[in-house]
């Protein structure tokens, strides 16, 4: 199966919810500087996500360079990823309009924790499928990042209970974790060209 139709497909979701999250920004009704100060935290909410999805995206199109076969199982894998991450315009939206409130931190905590988990289960179908002895077996190695990324946002839910701030400030350090591509694809890929 055409790995292309994989990418294409995905790629056209995330702009979905790349689109959905910004139409979720409202303009203030006012027209005077002072109310922006209003949409700050949606705003805020909104870079957050949009540098999470922009993650997803990054990856995903570094990762499918060391792909080779799709087949039923990857596909599926994939659409569960895409799932969990379609969620994020919703959490997004509700943490930003209830800023520093407990349960939205912590729900959006939790779409971030699932699509971290869809990332591991779509990795894990591709190994599988690739082999053990792949390209992308070997560029994954342990996998350090990916596995504290999970814990780190288990915290993350967690701490929006004691206080919303701190779970914001793991969310953002994980993100922060992530935002340059993954070296470990692109020394495999330059290593194979």
């Amino acid at each position: 199966m055409e790995k292309d139709r994989v990418v294409a497909f995905s790629d056209g979701v995330i702009a979905v919810i790349i689109t959905i999250m910004v139409l979720e920004l409202k303009a203030p009704h006012a027209t005077d500087i002072s109310a922006l100060k209003e949409t700050i935290p949606v705003f805020l909410s909104y870079v957050l996500s949009f540098v999470y999805v922009a993650i997803y995206w990054s990856n995903h199109h570094h990762f499918f360079h060391l792909v080779h076969r799709v087949n039923g199982g990857v596909l599926w894998a994939n659409l569960h990823l895409l799932f969990w991450l379609s969620l994020v315009p919703f959490t997004t939206s509700w943490m930003g309009e209830n800023f520093a409130a407990a349960v939205p931190t912590a729900v959006y905590g939790v779409s971030l924790l699932m699509a971290a988990l869809g990332w591991y289960v779509m990795q894990t179908v591709i190994v599988r499928t690739q082999g053990r002895d792949s390209a992308l077996a070997s560029a994954l190695g342990a996998d350090l990042k990916g596995k504290i990324s999970p814990l780190l946002y288990i915290a993350g839910i967690l701490s929006a209970f004691l206080h919303a701030l701190i779970a914001d400030a793991i969310y953002v350090l994980v993100a922060l974790m992530w935002l340059v591509p993954d070296k470990r694809i692109e020394r495999m890929l330059q290593q194979r060209a």
